[in-house]
């Protein structure tokens, strides 16, 4: 697929006025379902934070955090690119309990993502995270969690399309979520790449859940990248939902049960990444000293984008395009916020 595709004979379902409306719409309806989902509390989050913590997250490992000095304060500090860590360290220090969460407006500049359909260097999401119990790490827990959020997505939806009518055009999201390993792709289709793989499987599993990112499978490669420090790479995953204007898997979140001690001993070591035990999250984490939590992200332009039935992420969000972007949107008609 090219950088930029805009499929032949797209028209948006809604105007651009109507366009603001329904997104102003959705995030109202969506943070509220997904509170009462996973009985999660909203807080405050930084748009930057303190280099030397250790919070923020270094997604593949390579992605530059946008970074600068504040000479009052004596200190160097970075843009957030998620807030996957943070949210932990802020249920440790607001005490919240088991079965108690968070989410909160997430707001990131990512400046080394390379900008196409749904990629942005401006991201926006839901970011969320809620304190377990030790019995509760498992695969089961995961998937219940999984499918309480498609449940959100699903009411969100249909809300949405009494409201706007003209979105009943677009296919209803598949309650019913599929759950595959990464390893189990790779096995039935070796010679594709991970995205090809999605897109196979996706096609005929609308609502799919892809287990196990991170790790390296059989092949000796990891299905995708993620850093070591939050997920457990053997109890997480993607949430894909199949994009009937685009025809290709789209990654909706990201989310899973987070590294306990032993998985971010282990994690370390295998990504090379032994000099982050010093930094002060690791130390606590290492010590046994923060909750076990599950948590993710959730897309607020993906999301929009998917039950608008958008073609382009810049259809709902305000940012930066290179010139091909913006030519190619032009000469069809796409309007860039």
């Amino acid at each position: 697929m090219e950088k930029t595709f805009i499929p032949q004979g797209y028209a948006p379902c809604l105007n651009l006025y109507d366009t603001q409306k329904a997104i102003g719409l959705l995030k109202r309806l969506f943070e509220d379902n997904l509170c009462g989902a996973l009985h999660l509390r909203r807080v405050s989050a930084p748009l930057f934070v303190e280099a030397s913590t250790g919070l923020n997250d270094d997604l593949n490992g390579v992605e530059r955090p946008v970074s600068f000095d504040i000479p009052a304060a004596g200190r160097d500090a970075q843009v957030v690119h998620s807030l996957a860590k943070w949210k932990r360290m802020a249920l440790y220090r607001y005490q919240f309990s088991v079965g108690e969460g968070l989410y909160t407006d997430m707001n990131a500049i990512r400046r080394d993502e390379l900008p196409d359909n749904l990629h942005s260097v401006y991201v926006d999401q839901w970011d969320w995270e809620k304190v377990i119990a030790p019995r509760d790490r498992n695969l089961d827990y995961l998937k219940d969690t999984v499918r309480a959020i498609v449940g959100c997505v699903c009411r969100t939806q249909e809300t949405l399309r009494s409201v706007f009518p003209q979105l009943t055009a677009l296919p209803v999201v598949e309650e019913a979520v599929s759950f595959v390993t990464a390893q189990e792709l790779e096995d039935r289709w070796p010679d594709l790449t991970a995205k090809e793989r999605e897109d196979a499987w996706v096609k005929d599993h609308h609502t799919t859940f892809l287990i196990g990112i991170g790790g390296a499978l059989k092949s000796g490669k990891p299905h995708d990248g993620r850093a070591p420090d939050y997920d457990d790479w053997t109890m997480n995953g993607d949430l894909l939902l199949w994009n009937s204007v685009l025809g290709r898997a789209f990654e909706l979140s990201s989310m899973g049960i987070r590294v306990s001690p032993e998985s971010l001993d282990r994690q370390l070591t295998l990504a090379g990444c032994d000099s982050r035990r010093a930094l002060p999250f690791h130390k606590l984490l290492l010590e046994g000293k923060l909750p076990l939590t599950i948590g993710g992200g959730i897309g607020q332009s993906r999301l929009s984008m998917f039950l608008l039935g958008k073609a382009h992420i810049g259809e709902v969000q305000a940012s930066v395009w290179d010139d091909e972007t913006i030519q190619a949107c032009q000469n069809a008609g796409v309007i860039l916020l």
